[in-house]
């Protein structure tokens, strides 16, 4: 397949269209890498931000000058630099001014630029903005031909190439971004370790990644935080220069009146919104995930500050932050991707010492280039210097020549020797300018620049001596912007995985559900306890579950859902309790059928009366939401028997129809939801009456309500699943239960048999 190309003389040139796209696509991907998503390894800068600064630099929006409409900085940078979007060109300008994105911010905002919340900026129309000192330090030296300078995108001025960036702002204030088929995440650092790196750098070029650590530990973010990393992991994310960090939120506990505490987080991890972090403990908390907390406030002004209340003060607080560390944004992996464009045009991953290498070179060649041009200015300012002083020796003569002769220059330059460029300055000489002092001024300024002269022909001269003025600047940048660190820097601990439930205290309790549906526990396991609960008039006993405080309770009710819940968010005491309704949205009528305490790790036995049944894992059946989950798929006119946990290997059924079937436990599925199959064969409006599993050398216990019985040789009534059974031995042929299962039988007329639910 091929297209058609156009050719240098205009004809119409056939072109396979693979190759086509294909170097279109390359040009496309090498334009996106190089002008707009990767930083300049020198200055720290992708082409939007430099171009943000220069067209400031141009409005003179200096530190110490008056604020200008951000529209107004806008509208120059995509009219005369930056031909896109006026809406990206403003992003990147708020996120250069705000706090908490940028380490040392280069633009001074005034105004609502965002916030740590997440919220953003104000309309460029109603926000002002002018350069800080440290974007001030970034364009220092540009009319000093320290830098190249290219035309912009139409050719009417020019801007430059790269800053001369006398501050390390890559390394300082970091960089993200995502080009065609590579990325960079270069993460803030303290501009004084970084400054520190780089005189050891300077003084020992051989220095090692290693050493270089010692000084520059590792990121330094604008809100704060703890990072958490060995000194290997570490180096290697520096020397490979990808990798990724652990960043978690700062913490301390709080003491209030009466032995009560409450946690307050007044770091957060960085590039995280404090409101979604806010809103997703929020969320753990109303959702019965984290259970242990009470509340979660914000109570942050000009400071950071999170409060997490928690339910009672015997918690542990440590074990409640390891929680709330692993689900919450409260901790989160720093991505490092140390991929710069190179001063050679090209993208590079490089290392922690490359980059810094990288930036003193950058300088050695701008304090050499400003050199020369300061040289050069010296060598003009000398020209004009001995020009003025010969007319001081001569100023008789170089007056009458002026009041004679209409133009005096040609005379000048035969009768002193001068040059044209020096004709002219001793004409445009103020009359001022002719005292006799001036000639004492102008020998000691000859003097004076003939000596600095001769110190920049040094200088130039040996590179030892210019990396000493590049080593006296970086001691005066220090001075001038270094800081305290703000991320602490920790030992990874032992890693804490947690549920809920092993926050909460461990006591002895036991649920009363009754048949209406309210629920409370009651401390303790004593034998009866049940019986001397009191009920609501009309209600009684349901079930008496006796379990733990930090163990999960789930309810399934007839229409197959299963609603779960932790035993210490019940209610306690010796009132009513409270609804089911309280806690769960359960519809008006819904009966429980079957509650029990959950193990998540342990498997459980799902039965209906019609035959059906399934293995299900605890962790399935604790439905934290309020509406609860359906577990049971049900066909027509089944509905359910119980659920128990599983005991052994072996399936024990026992059928209306006083039949009994022993099977295997691995006959039946393991499910999340569903139908089940069919435990054994059943006759027509036949139910089932009660199961049990059990191990091989447990045994099976029948209970008809009069008398008990060991089954202990059950050969006569092993058969494979969805089989017919046996009949029950004799004695209980008028109907039968499990001992243990919690089902009991009942005696009703004709001596018919069922079941009744506890």
């Amino acid at each position: 397949m091929s297209d058609l190309a156009s050719g240098a003389d205009g004809r119409i040139l056939e072109s396979p269209l693979r190759g086509e796209l294909e170097s279109r696509y390359l040009a496309y991907a090498l334009s996106t890498i190089v002008s707009r998503s990767l930083p300049d390894v020198r200055d720290g800068l992708k082409p939007v931000h430099r171009r943000i600064l220069f067209a400031m630099r141009a409005l003179h929006l200096d530190p110490e000058g008056a604020y200008k409409k951000s529209a107004r900085v806008v509208g120059d940078v995509i009219g005369k630099f930056h031909p896109h979007g006026d809406q990206a060109a403003y992003d990147a300008m708020v996120r250069l001014a705000q706090e908490f994105a940028a380490r040392y911010p280069l633009v001074d905002g005034q105004g609502n630029f965002g916030n740590i919340d997440g919220d953003g900026a104000a309309a460029m129309r109603y926000t002002e903005a002018r350069l800080t000192r440290v974007a001030q330090a970034l364009l220092e030296g540009l009319d000093q031909e320290t830098v190249d300078f290219i035309p912009t995108y139409d050719g009417s001025q020019e801007e430059p190439q790269v800053l001369p960036a006398r501050f390390p702002n890559l390394l300082a204030n970091g960089s993200t971004g995502i080009a065609v088929g590579m990325s960079t995440a270069i993460p803030p650092h303290n501009v004084g370790e970084l400054l520190e790196a780089a005189l050891l750098l300077v003084e020992r070029p051989e220095a090692t990644l290693a050493e270089i650590l010692r000084v520059l530990p590792g990121p330094d973010f604008p809100t704060g935080g703890v990072l958490v990393a060995e000194a290997a992991e570490r180096e290697e994310v520096y020397r490979s220069g990808r990798g990724s960090l652990r960043l978690r939120a700062r913490w301390n506990q709080e003491m209030l009146p009466r032995g009560m505490w409450q946690l307050v987080v007044t770091e957060i991890p960085y590039q995280v919104p404090k409101a979604r972090l806010i809103e997703r403990i929020a969320q753990l908390i109303v959702g019965r995930k984290c259970p242990f907390l009470e509340d979660v406030r914000d109570e942050s002004d000009t400071l950071l500050r999170i409060v997490l209340e928690p339910r009672s003060n015997r918690l542990d607080p440590e074990l409640i932050m390891a929680y709330l560390f692993r689900h919450t944004d409260l901790e989160v992996r720093v991505t490092v991707n140390l991929n710069v464009i190179t001063a050679e045009t090209r993208p590079e991953v490089m290392d922690l010492k490359g980059l810094l290498v990288s930036w003193l070179a950058h300088r050695f060649e701008v304090l050499t280039r400003r050199s020369r041009y300061e040289l050069g200015r010296i060598g003009e300012r000398l020209h004009l210097l001995a020009a003025y002083l010969i007319a001081h020796l001569n100023i008789d003569e170089v007056i009458a020549i002026i009041k004679a002769h209409d133009e005096p220059a040609p005379l000048l330059m035969a009768r002193f020797g001068l040059d044209r460029e020096q004709a002219e300055a001793v004409l445009n000489l103020r009359l001022r300018s002719l005292r006799r002092l001036e000639e004492v001024e102008i020998r000691r300024e000859m003097a004076t620049k003939e000596a600095r002269a001769e110190e920049l022909r040094a200088i130039l001269a040996d590179p030892g001596k210019m990396w000493g003025v590049v080593r006296e600047e970086l001691v005066a940048t220090r001075a001038e912007f270094a800081d305290p660190r703000r991320t602490g820097l920790a030992l990874p601990v032992p890693e804490i995985v947690l549920r809920p439930e092993d926050l909460v205290r461990r006591e002895a309790v036991t649920l009363i559900l009754s048949q209406m549906g309210w629920v409370k526990t009651v401390k303790g396991h004593d034998e009866g306890l049940e019986e001397k609960v009191r009920f609501k008039e009309a209600d009684g006993l349901q079930q008496a579950i006796r379990t733990y405080t930090n163990e999960t309770v789930s309810f399934v009710v007839a229409s197959g859902k299963v609603y779960a819940q932790l035993v210490d968010r019940f209610a306690s005491g010796k009132g009513f309790g409270e609804p089911l309704t309280a806690s769960f949205d359960i519809d008006d009528g819904e009966r429980v059928v079957w509650a029990l305490a959950v193990d998540a790790e342990a498997e459980y036995f799902v039965t209906t009366v019609l035959g059906q049944g399934f293995r299900i894992r605890g962790a399935d059946l604790m439905a934290s939401q309020r509406k609860g989950k359906q577990l049971v798929i049900f066909r027509p006119g089944d509905r359910l028997l119980h659920v128990h946990p599983v005991r052994g290997d072996r399936v024990a059924a026992i059928s209306r129809g006083r039949r009994l079937l022993v099977c295997s436990l691995a006959a039946f599925p393991l499910m999340a939801r569903g139908k089940g199959v069919r435990i054994m064969r059943l006759r027509r409006g036949e139910e089932l009456v009660d199961l049990t599993t059990f191990g091989q050398e447990a045994k099976v216990t029948l209970d008809s309500g009069k008398r008990q019985r060991e089954l202990e040789d059950l050969s006569l009534w092993v058969g494979d699943r969805a089989s017919g059974g046996a009949m029950l031995p004799h004695g209980f042929l008028s109907g039968a239960v499990f001992a243990g299962t919690g089902i009991k039988p009942v005696w009703a007329a004709k001596g018919e048999t069922g079941t009744l639910f506890p």
